[in-house]
């Protein structure tokens, strides 16, 4: 599964994400970071209003990866015994609470410490007090997401837990640190694609691209057999008529093509059916993305403002934003800027609009 520390994120046209990317990170000409150039993409994709929210806010500088959640984000499929198909969001809650660094310190360690939050896991784990998270799933059944009130694969959206209240599943518990960073650390490919019988994808846009860049990403970072390095290499055993490629380990046997009639593997559809499927003719795919009467981009973000933060999480929020505005944004942008959060909301607008100006 694709796992974030946030439950949304800044787009959901797979096409826009290479641009988000481009201007999250330096410049062609000095190759240095530029306010500028985030808030000019962010205010232009209204639909990043969610994300850019919580990235502004105590949530977006989480003290250390114990205090913070974890999300698939996306929407996957489940399918029971008898075949019934639902749609489901994963929550891992962690268990050392939620916790947040504010911004003066945030920078004070970055600048003395690039390793911080690295070693605090590892030391956490290595003293015996291992981080937690508990699983929960937020579950929707098929058909209501046909005539749900937004778009319920909107990765930009969450599911309101008064809807569809999360149920607990389980514990992942981190006990083990790795003997070889390199080895078990920057060599692990994870891939949302990679799903067992039971779990499918969604209608979401973001998601069906991914299952094919992650993939893809790993073939030219890792090579093409980046599946039979150990710390990727499947449990059970892999029967496949792969066997080229750089790196290959495994020893390939004839036949090494199919279908054939030398007693090679072959799939068995009637034994493994396939059932994590939910579009016949891409029906469901121009049903999901019609718009809802509360498709509106900066509804949540809003409700996350005004109903979920307190008092002293909206001075931070817009303090944080005031500083970020406040270094290198043009005025042509600035704008944009201040439009955009009084659409999130009115009265926190005005104080960074006014915390910008200065007066």
């Amino acid at each position: 599964m694709v796992g974030n520390n946030t439950p949304v994120f800044f787009v959901r046209d797979p096409m826009k994400f290479q641009n988000f990317i481009h201007s999250q990170k330096r410049r062609a000409d000095s190759g240095l970071r530029d306010n500028d150039m985030q808030w000019d993409f962010w205010t232009l994709s209204p639909e990043s209003a969610h994300q850019v929210t919580i990235l502004m806010s105590d949530r977006g500088v989480p003290k250390s990866y114990r205090n913070m959640n974890g999300y698939t984000s996306h929407t996957y499929m489940w399918v029971n015994a008898q075949g019934e198909r639902f749609w489901v969001k994963y929550h891992f809650k962690t268990d050392q609470g939620i916790d947040f660094l504010p911004q003066e310190e945030a920078d004070k360690i970055a600048g003395e410490d690039a390793d911080y939050h690295r070693r605090d896991l590892f030391e956490a784990i290595q003293r015996g007090d291992y981080p937690s998270w508990t699983l929960k799933v937020q579950i929707m059944p098929f058909e209501e997401a046909k005539t749900y009130r937004f778009n319920p694969f909107d990765l930009t959206k969450v599911w309101p837990h008064s809807d569809y209240p999360v149920q607990e599943v389980g514990r992942l518990t981190l006990n083990r640190n790795p003997n070889d960073f390199h080895s078990e650390i920057e060599q692990a490919a994870f891939e949302p694609n990679n799903l067992v019988p039971g779990i499918g994808p969604s209608p979401d846009k973001m998601l069906l691209a991914r299952l094919v860049s992650y993939a893809d990403a790993h073939r030219a970072r890792l090579g093409v057999n980046y599946k039979q390095i150990p710390v990727n290499r499947p449990k059970s055993p892999v029967h496949s008529y792969s066997k080229g490629g750089a790196m290959r380990i495994e020893n390939a046997s004839d036949p090494v093509y199919a279908p054939n009639s030398k007693g090679g593997p072959k799939a068995d559809p009637e034994r493994y059916p396939e059932a994590a499927i939910w579009s016949a003719g891409g029906d469901f795919i121009r049903a999901a993305y019609t718009k809802r009467k509360d498709d509106d981009d900066f509804g949540q973000p809003g409700t996350l403002v005004r109903n979920v933060m307190d008092d002293a999480q909206r001075d931070r929020l817009v303090s944080n934003v005031v500083g970020h505005l406040k270094s290198g944004v043009s005025e042509q942008v600035l704008k944009r800027a201040f439009e955009y959060w009084h659409n999130i909301d009115q009265e926190v607008g005005d104080r960074i609009a006014k915390g910008v100006s200065g007066s």
